[in-house]
Formats: structure tokens, C-alpha cells, sequence
């Protein structure tokens, strides 16, 4: 097998436990996003418009529909001989099997699927940001540079710094520290979790990594740290275009949501940079003449024949006549029943809300403290009539005229 100049490794075995309901039945990259997408189409469409061909997906927390998204990796042009997509569960030794217990561990078990390519370069990935970048520029910009190690940074607000793993850098882009979640920044360069390691230099650390107790086996706590501190020349690559880390309920609400604003660069139908996806032969959607439809974006099998204002319907959705959906994401194979209400929230797949419902709320009338996305876990049934306020996360059917 002829060596690879890069090798990328994808985290995708995240519980994504702050997405509640949402992750219950699923990994956390799996998640449905923007209508016909997941979570996972944008790291493997940003690796194979980077020429980027080997990718291993490291997974873990219920993997089984990511597994089956996932598949050969056609869609994303990843179904080859030489390279290609490789899904990597936890590895079962003759101890028995070890999961993963830190971001570093989960590279380090897989050391000798990175050997049999026997690449220069090793980019690790995170499977739950959306964003596009070509992952090639930061590659040479790393190769240039002579540096062991560099870092995708994002500029962030020194109030949001406080949020992120910082890198203190010199003017010329030299990291001197790292420092997470600071307390009082010194920098607004804030980690998009993605680094280019020498694949010698990499090895080496995660060598001494393991063999260390104390360790949490963790990129940012154990493994830039050891590095900064051995003296290796790192660097960060600035970024600084669209990305959003789409771990809470409110930040995925918000990323579906920027898909309608003109103002920012997330234009999903670039044909220059295309995100790939797995999805289904739909018929195409239908708008009966009763619907009143503002700012929404629709995807393929939806029936709509209510009102839509600002909101993101996935697949094969049906808004049945009297029914409106405000400010909210409506994930593939869900039903909102005649005179239903749904403002402000994320309805999961195959949801039924029934007749004149009630889900949501306004921040305008419910207020600031008490007000959040709701959230309807799959396959959920919402009785008739029923009343479910702001801010709840529904994990069970709710019964005809119920008030939560």
C-alpha cells in the first residue's frame, strides 16, 4: 500500500449528552441537519473537496445509524481501494475491549490503521461543527511553517473566549500556551478542535501519553500541553469564514436558522464546494395553494398546507391545513396535525403533534429567564390539544389536553 501525504481522523463517538432527547438514539454527528443533512456531511464533504482520501470515523455512543449513514462512503466519493472511509469502533484487544477514554486515547488505539498509510501528515477532526474548509490550505500552510503541530484558530469575542480553549500566539503565529476555558483571556483565538500533527511527532506523544496514569488521554488537556512544554514548535491557522460547534440544543437551533439569513456565508448550494449527503429519493415537495409560506427552507416530500415563518422543515414533513410552525426545525417523517402550534422548537423524526397542540413559546411573551427551545424526542405522539410550554425537553408521549 503506497504512503499517503495525510491521513484524517474524525471524532464522531461524542454522547452529545447537552442535546438531550435529541442524541438519545443517536451519536451526536448523526443528527439531522439544514433539511437534508447531518452533522458528519460537512467534516467528510470538507475532506473530500480537500483531496483529502483516507478517513477514519472514530465512533463509539450509538453508533449503529451513523454506521448505516455512513456506509462506503459513496456520497462523499469515499468508497475506494486505496484509502478511502474506514469506521473505527473501540478496539477489541485479547483483554476485551477498551472504550475510548479520552480524544487521544481514541487516536492511540488506532495507531496501526494510521501506519498502513504511512502518512507524513495526521488531521484530527471533530464530527459536530458545520462549516466548509479546505483543509488542503491549512495542510501546506503546516508543511511550510517546519512546525510539529498546528491549530485551526477562530477569533472569537473576549466575553465568548471565556467558552473555549484559547491559544496564546506571537504575532507570527507561534503558540506559547494554551489555556482552557480561561477565567480572564490573554488571546480571542479561540480552538476549532482540528490540528495537523506530524504523524512522527504525533505518534510519539501519544506513546508517552498512555503510558502515563495520571493523563485524561485528551487532546487539549494532555497532548498540546506535553507538546508546548517539550518545546515543539507549534503554530495556528486562522480561520475565518462560517463555523458553529453545534453541541447544545440552542446552538443547533441556531445553526438550522442561519441557513435563512442572506447575511452570512453558509450558501449550501456552492456547487464549488458541494456538501455531500446520503439522502433518499423523495418526490419533490408540495405547497398547496391555502399554504402561506415566509422564509422557510423545504426539503423534499414535505406536504405543507399550513403557515411557515423562519423555520427548517426536513424530509418527508407534512403541515396539515390550519397548522403553523414558527422559529422552529421539523426533522424528517414528522406531522403537525390540523391547528396545531409549533414556535420555538425542535420536533425530532416522526413526531406526531396532533390537532390544535400547543408547543413552544415566544421569549417576547414568556421572558427572557424562563424562555428555551423545546425539544420532541423521536417517534413521540403529542395528544390533541395539548399544551407543552418553553423551554421542556419531551421524552414521552403526551396525553390528549395535557398541560406541561
Amino acid at each position: 500500500m503506497k504512503s499517503k501525504k495525510c491521513v484524517a481522523m474524525l471524532l464522531a463517538g461524542g454522547q452529545g449528552s447537552r442535546l438531550g432527547v435529541l442524541t438519545s438514539k443517536i451519536a451526536k454527528p448523526a443528527v439531522p441537519y439544514g433539511g437534508k443533512y447531518r452533522i458528519i456531511d460537512f467534516p467528510l464533504s470538507n475532506c473530500t473537496n480537500s483531496g483529502i482520501d483516507t478517513v477514519g470515523i472514530l465512533t463509539q455512543y450509538k453508533p449503529l445509524e451513523l454506521n448505516d449513514y455512513v456506509g462506503s462512503g459513496k456520497p462523499w466519493d469515499l468508497d475506494r481501494n486505496d484509502g478511502g472511509v474506514h469506521i473505527l469502533p473501540p478496539y477489541q484487544g485479547q483483554q476485551g475491549g477498551d472504550w475510548y477514554s479520552g480524544t487521544a486515547n481514541a487516536i492511540y488505539q488506532n495507531i496501526s490503521f494510521i501506519e498502513r498509510y504511512n502518512p507524513e501528515y495526521v488531521l484530527i477532526l471533530s464530527g459536530d461543527h458545520i462549516y466548509k474548509m479546505d483543509y488542503s490550505e491549512m495542510i501546506n500552510s503546516h508543511a511550510q511553517s517546519g512546525a510539529a503541530c498546528t491549530i485551526a484558530v477562530l477569533e472569537v469575542s473576549l466575553e465568548e473566549a471565556t467558552r473555549f480553549g484559547i491559544m496564546n500566539a506571537h504575532e507570527d503565529g507561534t503558540i506559547y500556551e494554551f489555556e482552557e476555558k480561561p477565567k480572564v483571556p490573554k488571546s480571542n483565538l479561540a480552538s476549532m478542535g482540528i490540528y495537523v500533527f506530524n504523524w512522527d511527532k504525533l505518534r510519539k506523544y501519544l506513546v508517552e501519553d498512555e503510558a502515563d496514569p495520571n493523563s485524561s488521554n485528551d487532546f487539549g488537556k494532555n497532548i498540546i500541553p506535553a507538546m508546548l512544554n517539550a518545546g515543539e514548535l507549534m503554530r495556528v491557522y486562522r480561520f475565518n469564514d462560517y463555523w458553529k460547534d453545534v453541541g447544545t440544543v440552542e446552538s443547533l437551533w441556531d445553526a438550522n436558522l442561519d441557513l435563512l439569513n442572506p447575511k452570512l456565508n453558509l450558501d449550501l448550494s456552492d456547487k464549488k464546494w458541494r456538501i455531500y449527503s446520503r439522502t433518499g429519493g423523495m418526490p419533490p415537495q408540495y405547497i398547496s395553494e391555502s399554504a402561506v409560506v415566509e422564509n422557510s427552507l423545504i426539503t423534499d416530500g414535505c406536504e405543507i398546507y399550513g403557515s411557515l415563518d423562519y423555520s427548517v422543515l426536513f424530509e418527508n414533513v407534512t403541515v396539515e391545513p390550519g397548522a403553523s410552525v414558527e422559529y422552529s426545525l421539523v426533522m424528517p417523517g414528522a406531522v403537525i396535525q390540523k391547528g396545531a402550534k409549533v414556535r420555538y422548537s425542535i420536533i425530532a423524526e416522526n413526531v406526531v403533534v396532533g390537532e390544535d397542540a400547543d408547543i413552544g413559546g415566544d421569549p417576547a411573551v414568556v421572558g427572557t429567564e424562563d424562555w428555551g427551545i423545546t425539544v420532541v424526542g423521536a417517534d413521540l405522539i403529542i395528544g390533541s390539544k395539548a399544551q407543552i410550554s418553553a423551554n421542556k425537553m419531551i421524552t414521552e408521549n403526551v396525553e390528549e389536553g395535557a398541560k406541561i
